[in-house]
Protein backbone atom coordinates (compact mmCIF):
# COMPACT_ATOMS: atom_id res chain seq x y z
CA UNK A 1 0.00 0.00 0.00
CA UNK A 2 1.35 3.43 -0.99
CA UNK A 3 1.40 6.18 1.65
CA UNK A 4 1.05 9.86 0.65
CA UNK A 5 3.79 12.11 2.02
CA UNK A 6 1.27 14.40 3.70
CA UNK A 7 0.16 11.43 5.85
CA UNK A 8 3.61 10.36 7.12
CA UNK A 9 2.80 11.73 10.58
CA UNK A 10 0.29 8.90 11.00
CA UNK A 11 2.92 6.22 10.38
CA UNK A 12 5.88 7.04 12.64
CA UNK A 13 7.80 3.84 13.36
CA UNK A 14 6.13 1.97 10.51
CA UNK A 15 7.58 0.85 7.19
CA UNK A 16 5.81 2.54 4.27
CA UNK A 17 6.10 2.85 0.52
CA UNK A 18 6.30 6.21 -1.30
CA UNK A 19 5.89 6.81 -5.02
CA UNK A 20 7.21 10.01 -6.50
CA UNK A 21 10.02 11.94 -8.13
CA UNK A 22 13.47 13.00 -6.99
CA UNK A 23 13.31 16.73 -6.28
CA UNK A 24 16.89 17.15 -5.07
CA UNK A 25 19.79 15.04 -3.84
CA UNK A 26 22.89 15.55 -1.72
CA UNK A 27 25.38 13.06 -0.36
CA UNK A 28 27.76 12.96 2.58
CA UNK A 29 30.04 9.96 2.76
CA UNK A 30 27.93 6.95 3.53
CA UNK A 31 24.68 8.93 3.46
CA UNK A 32 22.53 10.05 0.53
CA UNK A 33 19.77 12.54 1.25
CA UNK A 34 16.97 12.43 -1.31
CA UNK A 35 14.19 15.00 -1.40
CA UNK A 36 11.24 13.07 -2.82
CA UNK A 37 7.98 14.70 -3.88
CA UNK A 38 4.72 12.91 -4.64
CA UNK A 39 2.19 15.68 -5.30
CA UNK A 40 1.04 15.90 -1.68
CA UNK A 41 4.34 17.09 -0.26
CA UNK A 42 8.10 16.67 -0.13
CA UNK A 43 9.91 14.32 2.26
CA UNK A 44 13.54 13.63 3.00
CA UNK A 45 14.49 10.04 2.33
CA UNK A 46 17.85 9.02 3.85
CA UNK A 47 19.84 6.21 2.28
CA UNK A 48 22.44 4.87 4.76
CA UNK A 49 25.03 2.64 3.05
CA UNK A 50 24.92 0.03 5.82
CA UNK A 51 21.13 -0.39 5.50
CA UNK A 52 20.98 -1.23 1.77
CA UNK A 53 22.86 -3.32 -0.75
CA UNK A 54 25.65 -1.82 -2.82
CA UNK A 55 23.55 -1.51 -5.99
CA UNK A 56 20.78 0.40 -4.18
CA UNK A 57 23.26 2.80 -2.60
CA UNK A 58 25.00 3.39 -5.92
CA UNK A 59 21.65 4.03 -7.63
CA UNK A 60 20.70 6.61 -5.01
CA UNK A 61 24.12 8.23 -5.23
CA UNK A 62 23.84 8.82 -8.98
CA UNK A 63 20.11 9.33 -9.39
CA UNK A 64 19.24 12.31 -11.60
CA UNK A 65 16.80 15.09 -10.68
CA UNK A 66 13.14 14.33 -11.49
CA UNK A 67 13.74 10.60 -11.90
CA UNK A 68 10.60 8.66 -10.96
CA UNK A 69 10.98 6.13 -8.17
CA UNK A 70 9.43 3.96 -5.49
CA UNK A 71 10.94 4.14 -2.00
CA UNK A 72 10.37 1.82 0.94
CA UNK A 73 11.49 2.75 4.43
CA UNK A 74 10.73 3.43 8.06
CA UNK A 75 9.12 6.74 9.02
CA UNK A 76 11.02 8.69 11.64
CA UNK A 77 10.04 11.84 13.48
CA UNK A 78 12.74 14.50 13.35
CA UNK A 79 11.82 18.19 13.69
CA UNK A 80 14.97 19.09 11.78
CA UNK A 81 13.86 17.10 8.74
CA UNK A 82 13.10 19.42 5.82
CA UNK A 83 10.14 19.10 3.51
CA UNK A 84 6.51 20.05 3.14
CA UNK A 85 5.25 19.19 5.69
CA UNK A 86 8.51 19.08 7.64
CA UNK A 87 9.45 17.06 10.68
CA UNK A 88 9.34 13.53 9.23
CA UNK A 89 11.77 11.53 7.12
CA UNK A 90 12.15 8.06 5.70
CA UNK A 91 15.00 5.71 6.54
CA UNK A 92 15.30 3.93 3.19
CA UNK A 93 15.35 0.14 3.01
CA UNK A 94 14.64 -0.37 -0.69
CA UNK A 95 14.67 1.77 -3.84
CA UNK A 96 13.12 1.07 -7.24
CA UNK A 97 13.84 3.40 -10.17
CA UNK A 98 10.85 3.65 -12.51
CA UNK A 99 12.59 5.95 -15.00
CA UNK A 100 15.96 7.65 -14.84
CA UNK A 101 15.30 11.24 -16.02
CA UNK A 102 17.40 13.02 -18.60
CA UNK A 103 19.35 16.11 -17.51
CA UNK A 104 16.70 18.40 -16.08
CA UNK A 105 16.72 21.96 -17.52
CA UNK A 106 15.59 23.68 -14.31
CA UNK A 107 18.31 23.39 -11.71
CA UNK A 108 19.06 25.10 -8.40
CA UNK A 109 20.73 28.03 -10.17
CA UNK A 110 18.87 31.26 -10.98
CA UNK A 111 16.80 31.27 -14.16
CA UNK A 112 15.22 34.19 -15.99
CA UNK A 113 11.45 34.62 -16.06
CA UNK A 114 11.22 34.04 -19.83
CA UNK A 115 13.11 30.76 -19.50
CA UNK A 116 10.88 29.62 -16.66
CA UNK A 117 7.74 30.60 -18.54
CA UNK A 118 8.94 28.76 -21.66
CA UNK A 119 9.31 25.75 -19.38
CA UNK A 120 6.13 26.32 -17.38
CA UNK A 121 5.16 22.67 -17.91
CA UNK A 122 8.23 21.77 -15.84
CA UNK A 123 8.36 24.84 -13.57
CA UNK A 124 5.09 23.86 -11.88
CA UNK A 125 7.04 21.00 -10.25
CA UNK A 126 9.07 23.45 -8.16
CA UNK A 127 8.11 23.80 -4.50
CA UNK A 128 7.07 27.43 -4.83
CA UNK A 129 4.83 26.90 -7.85
CA UNK A 130 3.44 23.71 -6.33
CA UNK A 131 2.57 25.58 -3.13
CA UNK A 132 0.81 28.41 -4.98
CA UNK A 133 -1.23 26.03 -7.11
CA UNK A 134 -2.20 23.96 -4.05
CA UNK A 135 -3.60 27.14 -2.52
CA UNK A 136 -5.42 27.84 -5.78
CA UNK A 137 -7.09 24.42 -5.56
CA UNK A 138 -8.29 25.18 -2.04
CA UNK A 139 -9.58 28.59 -3.10
CA UNK A 140 -11.58 27.10 -5.96
CA UNK A 141 -13.00 24.37 -3.74
CA UNK A 142 -13.90 26.92 -1.07
CA UNK A 143 -15.65 29.10 -3.64
CA UNK A 144 -17.94 26.29 -4.70
CA UNK A 145 -18.36 25.03 -1.14
CA UNK A 146 -19.60 28.34 0.27
CA UNK A 147 -21.94 29.06 -2.60
CA UNK A 148 -23.39 25.54 -2.67
CA UNK A 149 -23.92 25.58 1.11
CA UNK A 150 -25.76 28.91 0.86
CA UNK A 151 -28.29 27.80 -1.71
CA UNK A 152 -26.69 29.05 -4.92
CA UNK A 153 -27.21 26.96 -8.05
CA UNK A 154 -24.28 26.62 -10.44
CA UNK A 155 -25.48 27.22 -14.00
CA UNK A 156 -23.00 27.08 -16.87
CA UNK A 157 -22.90 30.12 -19.15
CA UNK A 158 -21.59 30.32 -22.74
CA UNK A 159 -17.94 30.92 -23.57
CA UNK A 160 -18.90 31.95 -27.11
CA UNK A 161 -21.15 35.01 -27.07
CA UNK A 162 -22.71 37.21 -29.77
CA UNK A 163 -22.09 40.53 -28.03
CA UNK A 164 -20.04 42.41 -25.45
CA UNK A 165 -20.91 42.63 -21.78
CA UNK A 166 -18.32 45.08 -20.48
CA UNK A 167 -17.19 47.19 -23.42
CA UNK A 168 -16.30 46.36 -26.99
CA UNK A 169 -12.59 47.22 -27.01
CA UNK A 170 -11.25 44.18 -25.17
CA UNK A 171 -12.98 41.31 -26.95
CA UNK A 172 -11.35 38.31 -28.62
CA UNK A 173 -13.21 37.89 -31.89
CA UNK A 174 -13.55 34.41 -33.41
CA UNK A 175 -15.13 33.09 -36.60
CA UNK A 176 -18.41 31.34 -35.92
CA UNK A 177 -19.26 29.64 -39.21
CA UNK A 178 -20.61 32.55 -41.33
CA UNK A 179 -20.91 34.91 -38.39
CA UNK A 180 -18.75 36.55 -35.73
CA UNK A 181 -18.62 35.58 -32.07
CA UNK A 182 -16.56 36.62 -29.06
CA UNK A 183 -14.85 34.82 -26.20
CA UNK A 184 -16.83 35.66 -23.09
CA UNK A 185 -15.69 38.51 -20.87
CA UNK A 186 -18.23 37.41 -18.27
CA UNK A 187 -21.21 35.14 -17.78
CA UNK A 188 -23.11 37.82 -15.92
CA UNK A 189 -25.76 38.69 -18.50
CA UNK A 190 -26.78 35.04 -18.72
CA UNK A 191 -26.71 34.79 -14.93
CA UNK A 192 -29.28 37.56 -14.83
CA UNK A 193 -31.57 35.35 -16.90
CA UNK A 194 -30.84 32.39 -14.62
CA UNK A 195 -31.91 34.15 -11.39
CA UNK A 196 -35.48 34.33 -12.65
CA UNK A 197 -35.47 30.54 -12.73
CA UNK A 198 -33.38 29.76 -9.64
CA UNK A 199 -33.21 32.88 -7.43
CA UNK A 200 -29.51 32.60 -6.52
CA UNK A 201 -27.00 31.35 -9.09
CA UNK A 202 -23.35 31.39 -10.01
CA UNK A 203 -21.18 30.51 -12.96
CA UNK A 204 -17.54 29.57 -12.64
CA UNK A 205 -15.06 29.26 -15.45
CA UNK A 206 -12.52 30.94 -17.72
CA UNK A 207 -13.08 34.47 -19.02
CA UNK A 208 -11.16 36.42 -21.63
CA UNK A 209 -10.04 40.04 -21.93
CA UNK A 210 -8.08 41.28 -24.95
CA UNK A 211 -6.37 43.99 -22.92
CA UNK A 212 -2.88 44.90 -24.08
CA UNK A 213 -1.64 45.17 -20.55
CA UNK A 214 1.74 44.11 -19.18
CA UNK A 215 1.07 44.75 -15.49
CA UNK A 216 1.56 42.21 -12.74
CA UNK A 217 -2.23 42.12 -12.20
CA UNK A 218 -3.53 41.22 -15.65
CA UNK A 219 -4.02 38.02 -17.62
CA UNK A 220 -5.79 37.66 -20.95
CA UNK A 221 -7.43 34.43 -19.75
CA UNK A 222 -8.41 34.03 -16.13
CA UNK A 223 -10.94 32.22 -13.97
CA UNK A 224 -13.83 34.09 -12.43
CA UNK A 225 -16.75 33.13 -10.24
CA UNK A 226 -19.88 35.22 -10.69
CA UNK A 227 -22.76 34.95 -8.22
CA UNK A 228 -26.03 36.74 -9.04
CA UNK A 229 -28.94 37.22 -6.62
CA UNK A 230 -32.58 38.20 -7.14
CA UNK A 231 -34.27 40.58 -4.68
CA UNK A 232 -30.86 41.91 -3.63
CA UNK A 233 -29.66 45.51 -3.40
CA UNK A 234 -26.08 46.79 -3.20
CA UNK A 235 -25.92 46.84 0.61
CA UNK A 236 -27.04 43.22 0.81
CA UNK A 237 -24.51 42.32 -1.87
CA UNK A 238 -21.60 43.75 0.11
CA UNK A 239 -22.57 41.66 3.13
CA UNK A 240 -22.53 38.56 0.94
CA UNK A 241 -19.14 39.46 -0.50
CA UNK A 242 -17.40 39.95 2.84
CA UNK A 243 -18.73 36.67 4.23
CA UNK A 244 -17.72 34.90 1.02
CA UNK A 245 -14.18 36.28 0.85
CA UNK A 246 -13.54 35.74 4.56
CA UNK A 247 -14.56 32.10 4.24
CA UNK A 248 -12.20 31.57 1.29
CA UNK A 249 -9.24 33.15 3.08
CA UNK A 250 -9.75 31.21 6.30
CA UNK A 251 -10.12 27.94 4.39
CA UNK A 252 -6.75 28.58 2.76
CA UNK A 253 -5.18 29.34 6.15
CA UNK A 254 -6.63 26.16 7.66
CA UNK A 255 -5.84 23.79 4.81
CA UNK A 256 -2.65 25.28 3.36
CA UNK A 257 -0.73 26.58 6.35
CA UNK A 258 2.35 24.55 5.34
CA UNK A 259 2.28 25.86 1.79
CA UNK A 260 1.73 29.46 2.89
CA UNK A 261 4.56 29.26 5.42
CA UNK A 262 6.84 27.87 2.72
CA UNK A 263 5.95 30.87 0.57
CA UNK A 264 6.96 33.13 3.46
CA UNK A 265 3.41 34.40 3.95
CA UNK A 266 2.66 36.18 7.21
CA UNK A 267 -0.42 34.26 8.34
CA UNK A 268 -1.30 37.01 10.82
CA UNK A 269 -2.21 39.21 7.87
CA UNK A 270 -4.75 36.60 6.77
CA UNK A 271 -6.24 35.48 10.08
CA UNK A 272 -7.60 39.02 10.64
CA UNK A 273 -9.69 38.83 7.48
CA UNK A 274 -13.23 38.67 8.85
CA UNK A 275 -16.39 40.80 8.50
CA UNK A 276 -17.10 43.65 8.56
CA UNK A 277 -14.86 45.31 5.98
CA UNK A 278 -14.38 49.08 5.84
CA UNK A 279 -16.47 50.92 3.24
CA UNK A 280 -15.72 54.24 1.60
CA UNK A 281 -17.35 56.05 -1.29
CA UNK A 282 -15.57 56.83 -4.53
CA UNK A 283 -15.78 60.52 -3.56
CA UNK A 284 -13.98 59.82 -0.27
CA UNK A 285 -11.45 57.58 -2.02
CA UNK A 286 -10.49 60.33 -4.45
CA UNK A 287 -10.02 62.73 -1.54
CA UNK A 288 -7.82 60.19 0.28
CA UNK A 289 -5.69 59.60 -2.81
CA UNK A 290 -5.20 63.34 -3.24
CA UNK A 291 -4.15 63.60 0.39
CA UNK A 292 -1.65 60.77 -0.01
CA UNK A 293 -0.36 62.43 -3.17
CA UNK A 294 0.10 65.73 -1.36
CA UNK A 295 2.36 64.05 1.21
CA UNK A 296 4.38 62.09 -1.37
CA UNK A 297 7.88 63.41 -1.99
CA UNK A 298 8.78 61.08 -4.88
CA UNK A 299 7.97 62.99 -8.12
CA UNK A 300 7.29 59.81 -10.10
CA UNK A 301 4.94 58.42 -7.47
CA UNK A 302 3.24 61.80 -7.16
CA UNK A 303 2.57 61.74 -10.90
CA UNK A 304 1.21 58.18 -10.78
CA UNK A 305 -1.22 59.20 -8.04
CA UNK A 306 -2.64 62.07 -10.05
CA UNK A 307 -6.43 61.80 -10.17
CA UNK A 308 -9.52 63.89 -10.83
CA UNK A 309 -13.13 63.03 -10.15
CA UNK A 310 -14.50 60.83 -12.93
CA UNK A 311 -11.34 58.80 -13.53
CA UNK A 312 -11.27 55.07 -12.90
CA UNK A 313 -8.62 53.83 -10.50
CA UNK A 314 -5.31 52.49 -11.72
CA UNK A 315 -3.00 50.17 -9.81
CA UNK A 316 -1.15 53.04 -8.02
CA UNK A 317 -4.44 54.47 -6.74
CA UNK A 318 -5.67 51.09 -5.48
CA UNK A 319 -2.32 50.34 -3.86
CA UNK A 320 -2.30 53.67 -2.03
CA UNK A 321 -5.83 53.09 -0.72
CA UNK A 322 -5.26 49.53 0.44
CA UNK A 323 -2.21 50.51 2.44
CA UNK A 324 -4.58 52.41 4.74
CA UNK A 325 -6.39 49.22 5.81
CA UNK A 326 -5.47 45.79 7.14
CA UNK A 327 -8.64 44.25 5.70
CA UNK A 328 -10.15 44.44 2.21
CA UNK A 329 -11.93 47.74 1.62
CA UNK A 330 -15.08 48.43 -0.38
CA UNK A 331 -15.14 51.47 -2.64
CA UNK A 332 -18.73 52.26 -3.63
CA UNK A 333 -20.46 54.66 -5.99
CA UNK A 334 -18.15 54.89 -8.98
CA UNK A 335 -18.92 57.32 -11.81
CA UNK A 336 -21.35 55.69 -14.23
CA UNK A 337 -19.14 56.74 -17.17
CA UNK A 338 -16.32 54.37 -16.14
CA UNK A 339 -18.54 51.40 -15.36
CA UNK A 340 -20.61 49.00 -17.46
CA UNK A 341 -23.92 50.01 -19.01
CA UNK A 342 -26.07 47.72 -16.82
CA UNK A 343 -25.36 49.32 -13.41
CA UNK A 344 -28.21 50.98 -11.51
CA UNK A 345 -27.72 54.76 -10.99
CA UNK A 346 -28.16 56.33 -7.58
CA UNK A 347 -31.52 58.13 -7.21
CA UNK A 348 -31.00 61.84 -7.77
CA UNK A 349 -27.42 61.35 -8.86
CA UNK A 350 -27.39 59.71 -12.27
CA UNK A 351 -23.67 60.30 -12.77
CA UNK A 352 -22.93 57.75 -10.01
CA UNK A 353 -23.89 54.08 -10.10
CA UNK A 354 -24.60 51.49 -7.41
CA UNK A 355 -21.29 49.77 -7.88
CA UNK A 356 -18.56 48.50 -5.56
CA UNK A 357 -15.00 47.31 -6.01
CA UNK A 358 -13.44 45.23 -3.26
CA UNK A 359 -9.73 46.03 -2.92
CA UNK A 360 -7.46 43.52 -1.23
CA UNK A 361 -4.96 44.87 1.31
CA UNK A 362 -1.17 45.08 0.96
CA UNK A 363 -1.39 46.66 -2.48
CA UNK A 364 -3.09 43.76 -4.26
CA UNK A 365 -5.95 45.88 -5.53
CA UNK A 366 -9.32 44.89 -6.96
CA UNK A 367 -10.35 41.26 -6.47
CA UNK A 368 -14.11 41.83 -6.86
CA UNK A 369 -16.21 44.10 -9.02
CA UNK A 370 -19.94 44.14 -8.41
CA UNK A 371 -23.08 46.21 -8.64
CA UNK A 372 -26.80 46.43 -8.37
CA UNK A 373 -28.19 45.94 -11.88
CA UNK A 374 -30.64 48.14 -13.74
CA UNK A 375 -34.08 46.56 -13.36
CA UNK A 376 -36.11 48.99 -15.50
CA UNK A 377 -36.28 48.05 -19.23
CA UNK A 378 -36.57 51.65 -20.45
CA UNK A 379 -33.57 52.84 -18.47
CA UNK A 380 -31.54 49.85 -19.64
CA UNK A 381 -32.41 50.58 -23.27
CA UNK A 382 -31.37 54.21 -22.76
CA UNK A 383 -27.99 53.16 -21.40
CA UNK A 384 -27.45 50.73 -24.29
CA UNK A 385 -28.14 53.49 -26.80
CA UNK A 386 -25.96 56.00 -24.92
CA UNK A 387 -23.01 53.63 -25.25
CA UNK A 388 -23.77 52.96 -28.93
CA UNK A 389 -24.24 49.24 -28.39
CA UNK A 390 -26.31 47.23 -30.91
CA UNK A 391 -29.83 47.09 -29.51
CA UNK A 392 -30.65 43.92 -31.45
CA UNK A 393 -27.89 41.97 -29.68
CA UNK A 394 -29.38 42.80 -26.28
CA UNK A 395 -33.06 42.21 -27.05
CA UNK A 396 -33.14 39.08 -24.91
CA UNK A 397 -31.38 40.91 -22.06
CA UNK A 398 -33.93 43.74 -22.14
CA UNK A 399 -36.71 41.13 -22.14
CA UNK A 400 -35.64 40.03 -18.66
CA UNK A 401 -36.88 43.40 -17.33
CA UNK A 402 -40.34 42.96 -18.93
CA UNK A 403 -41.44 39.73 -17.28
CA UNK A 404 -41.30 39.96 -13.50
CA UNK A 405 -38.34 42.29 -13.05
CA UNK A 406 -36.92 42.67 -9.54
CA UNK A 407 -33.98 44.49 -7.97
CA UNK A 408 -30.97 42.21 -8.36
CA UNK A 409 -27.23 42.34 -7.86
CA UNK A 410 -24.10 40.35 -8.51
CA UNK A 411 -20.33 40.37 -8.56
CA UNK A 412 -17.32 38.69 -10.10
CA UNK A 413 -14.30 37.47 -8.15
CA UNK A 414 -11.06 36.83 -10.01
CA UNK A 415 -9.43 33.61 -8.85
CA UNK A 416 -5.86 34.45 -9.81
CA UNK A 417 -5.84 37.86 -8.13
CA UNK A 418 -7.33 36.33 -4.99
CA UNK A 419 -4.72 33.56 -4.97
CA UNK A 420 -1.90 36.06 -5.53
CA UNK A 421 -3.08 38.08 -2.53
CA UNK A 422 -3.53 35.06 -0.24
CA UNK A 423 -0.11 33.67 -1.21
CA UNK A 424 1.60 37.06 -1.05
CA UNK A 425 3.20 36.63 -4.48
CA UNK A 426 4.28 39.53 -6.65
CA UNK A 427 2.99 38.56 -10.09
CA UNK A 428 -0.35 37.06 -11.08
CA UNK A 429 1.30 34.73 -13.63
CA UNK A 430 2.30 32.37 -10.79
CA UNK A 431 -1.34 32.03 -9.73
CA UNK A 432 -2.31 30.34 -13.00
CA UNK A 433 -1.09 26.87 -14.03
CA UNK A 434 -0.52 28.02 -17.62
CA UNK A 435 -0.89 31.81 -17.75
CA UNK A 436 -1.95 33.60 -20.88
CA UNK A 437 -0.38 37.04 -21.17
CA UNK A 438 -0.03 39.67 -23.87
CA UNK A 439 3.17 38.00 -25.12
CA UNK A 440 2.61 34.49 -23.80
CA UNK A 441 0.64 31.68 -25.49
CA UNK A 442 3.18 28.84 -25.01
CA UNK A 443 3.16 26.23 -23.59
Amino acid sequence: MVTPINELAKHVGETVTLQGWLYARTDKGKLVFMQVRDGTGIAQCVVFKRDVDEQTFDSALHLSQESSLVVEGEVRSDQRAPGIPGGYELSVKALQIVQRAEEYPIGPKEHGVDFLMDNRHLWIRSSRQWAVLRVRTTVMRAIRGWLDEHGYVEVSTPILTPSAAEGTTNLFEVNYFDDKAYLAQTGQLYNEANIFAFGKVYCFGPTFRAEKSKTRRHLTEFWMVEPEVAFCDLDQLLEIEELFVSYIVQKAVQENANELKYLGRDLNKLTVISPPYPRITYDDAVAKIKEIQAHTTDPEQKSLLDITWGMDFGAPHETALTQLYEKPVFVTGFPSAVKAFYMEPYPGRAEVCKSADLLAPEGYGEIIGGSERISDPDLLLTRINEQHLPESAYKWYIDLRKYGSVPHSGFGLGVERTVAWICGIEHIREASPYPRLLNRLYP
